[in-house]
């Protein structure tokens, strides 16, 4: 069992004009109006996920063999780059079979991620009023996301369909969430360099070698 915790963070609390509490997460009793779709009142509401992020990097550090690099350099991992990056990290375990890791950190704030070879995640995914995400929701996904790459539950490749595409695969010990897209936003060098190495492994990205 990993032995990481989840800082203690003080809840941040904001208020609408009158004064009053906003209850994210619970925002909308019914769907929401279609206005909230282009609105993120608070993004600074999802803060704590650099404080989440700092954690899991220092867990990391302790608990496994890898190297941590910090830079800009660390930004090219990415398949889409964010444009308001304020810091990158990349932890490659000294397994090759491992899937290495690029957090992001964002000043909208959230974090990036980049897995493997071919995807980026996004914490929050999206952020707008109408989806009514909280930070802690946002930051159970990035755990849970991270953990099944370190744990050697995280699966790539590339689909060769009418059309290639990118595919993940995430496995948790409640349950699995699996995604992909045409490769229009993948560069076909970067897609026949992958499918090699991801062909090879059948199973998967392999678990994260322990700190010697």
């Amino acid at each position: 069992m990993s032995s990481y915790v989840r800082p203690t963070i003080e809840e941040p609390v904001f208020r609408d004009s009158d004064g009053r509490v906003i209850e994210y997460g619970n925002l909308w009793a019914d769907s929401p109006p279609e206005s909230a779709y282009s609105v993120t009142e608070h993004p600074e509401r999802y803060a704590p996920l650099h404080a989440v992020a700092d954690a899991l990097i220092e867990h990391i550090r302790e608990t496994y063999d890898v190297e941590i690099d910090e830079g800009p350099e660390a930004i090219a991992e990415l398949v889409r780059p964010h444009r308001d990056t304020t810091r990158a990290v990349r932890i490659r375990p000294s397994d090759s079979d491992c899937a290495t890791l690029t957090l992001i950190f964002t000043s909208y704030p959230g974090i990036g991620m980049h897995a493997g070879l071919l995807h980026d995640f996004s914490f929050p995914s999206c952020g707008c009023d109408a989806c009514d995400s909280t930070w802690q929701t946002e930051a159970d996904r990035f755990e849970r996301q991270v953990f099944a790459v370190v744990t050697g539950n995280y699966r790539e490749r590339v689909g060769h369909g009418q059309q290639p595409s990118s595919e993940y695969a995430f496995t948790y010990p409640n349950g699995r969430n699996s995604g992909g897209s045409p490769s229009a936003g993948v560069p076909a060098a970067r897609l026949d360099a992958a499918d090699p190495i991801l062909r090879a492994l059948p199973d998967g990205w392999a678990a994260w070698p322990p700190r010697p």
